[in-house]
């Protein structure tokens, strides 16, 4: 068994795979005809049917689609927070399906940030502690863990909120918090899924602001999955999903 992992581009171009001609070398993440359904009492639910998919190292990608058209899906499955029921999801050429829960666990932590609609902070701990968090679940010392949480913080304008906790912050700073969080241990890859959906159209302009200004600072790849066609536009190139299906470009 592999052990975990160490750490199209002119206008919205609808399709899955990435630009003719891209080095396969350059794709960091792959789905090959992927399949996902639930158990609903005695029904089966099929969430995705049949996805493929090539996403190049440093690209910027929406995936847009209506809500319960598969994008929280699919975003879980290629950051390795869930299965395939049929099909294959690839990391730099690995895939995950090799990998144990164990190996699977330690290959997020140190390869994918996960940027939710919801934020998914701890409410008891302040904005230091969890920046700092992903850091010290990877073992990093104390003192370094706080270093580049700090760091990020004052990156993302919260210097003067280091020690408040998710309650005593608005949304668009408890986002900038999860943004931090997200990068906090380098990863290659930036899962955000619905980042703007909980904020005012002017405060979700301020985080997809700043997404796309780290993506290119620390030269990440970052998928984000929105419902909004604005927020998709952003995005040098869209997947769009339709009943658990990307549509045709």
């Amino acid at each position: 068994m592999n052990e975990p992992f160490h750490q199209c581009t002119s206008g919205a171009e609808l399709c899955g795979k990435s630009a003719p001609g891209a080095d396969v070398n350059d794709v960091l993440l792959t789905a090959v005809d992927v399949h996902k359904s639930f158990r609903l009492g005695k029904q089966e639910l099929h969430v995705l049917r049949g996805v493929s998919l090539e996403v190049r190292r440093g690209e910027f990608v929406a995936l847009r689609g209506a809500s319960g058209a598969g994008k929280s899906t699919l975003l879980h499955l290629l950051g390795g927070l869930d299965r395939p029921s049929r099909g294959e999801i690839r990391f730099a050429g690995q895939s995950l399906a090799t990998l144990s829960a164990r190996a699977l666990a330690r290959f997020r932590n140190l390869n994918v940030g996960f940027v939710f609609q919801a934020y998914h902070l701890l409410p008891e701990l302040d904005a230091l502690e969890n920046v700092a968090l992903p850091a010290r679940l990877a073992r990093v010392p104390a003192d370094e863990a706080e270093r580049r949480a700090r760091a990020l913080l004052e990156r993302v304008g919260l210097r003067h909120r280091l020690g408040h906790k998710p309650f005593e912050l608005s949304g668009g700073e408890q986002q900038r918090v999860a943004i931090a969080r997200a990068l906090v241990n380098a990863p290659e890859l930036v899962l955000a899924d619905e980042p703007t959906g909980n904020l005012d159209s002017r405060t979700g302009e301020e985080i997809m602001d700043l997404l796309s200004e780290l993506r290119a600072e620390r030269r990440v790849t970052l998928l984000v999955a929105t419902h909004n066609p604005e927020v998709a536009a952003r995005a040098p190139r869209i997947i769009e999903l339709v009943d658990g299906r990307i549509r045709p470009a």
